[in-house]
């Protein structure tokens, strides 16, 4: 009894520092983007396909990362409300019924911030971690 009490308070332990360990998700364009921020809205219909302009009216091009980056597990999770198997699930019927195809992958917060300062059509995210001074925050998820 006593090891069944000591184990679930390790378990609860270790889910608290892991709650605590999670970071900021910062939603990025390039600088030079006329729109100061985006809602949470609109982000969610860009990632999801549903929107492919910006507010400002400008054409916006998603940049996703590699599946298995905790980042891209945090922002679907906080920003878009979707976990990895409803995501895979959702652009599985998206691709079979012809309506839409995932967003490019690249590998990490620093191919992300890379591409994002060269092209001003590109969105995506990155960590709370990453530089983000060559570029503009549109939206930022603790």
């Amino acid at each position: 009894m006593k090891t069944f009490i000591i184990t679930r308070m390790l378990a609860i332990g270790v889910t608290f520092f892991s709650i605590s360990a999670l970071a900021e998700v910062k939603v990025i364009g390039h600088s030079s983007l006329k729109d100061a921020t985006l809602s949470q809205d609109v982000v969610t219909k860009l990632f999801l396909g549903k929107q492919d302009k910006f507010p400002s009216g400008k054409k916006a091009v998603v940049i996703d990362q590699e599946p298995g980056e905790d980042i891209r597990d945090e922002f679907y999770t906080k920003v878009i409300k979707k976990n990895p198997a409803q995501l895979k699930s959702y652009w599985s019927r998206l691709i079979f019924t012809g309506q839409g195809l995932p967003p490019k992958r690249v590998l990490d917060d620093d191919e992300v911030l890379e591409l994002i300062s060269e092209n001003p059509s590109l969105i995506g995210y990155v960590s709370d971690e990453a530089d983000v001074s060559g570029v503009k925050v549109l939206l930022t998820v603790p």
